[in-house]
């Protein structure tokens, strides 16, 4: 997999570093980033995606028939 040099200033990478229970900057960014990628996908499986979004609008606006 192709690696990506960033650089951050010296208090946020500590504050990762302390968050994410690391010891070196670059596994505590990693971390923090797989963790937030983790969390979108289960809430993209929980709620579903635009897609999902549009279709079930579709749906709820029907107006109720045989009432």
């Amino acid at each position: 997999m192709a690696k990506v040099t960033i650089s951050l200033e010296a208090d946020l990478a500590i504050e990762v570093m302390l968050l994410a229970g690391a010891k070196s900057p670059q596994d505590a960014v990693e971390l923090i980033v797989r963790d937030y990628l983790e969390r979108g996908h289960r809430t993209e499986a929980r709620t579903g995606n635009a897609a999902d979004r549009d279709r079930l609008a579709d749906r709820r606006s029907a107006p109720e028939e045989g009432r």
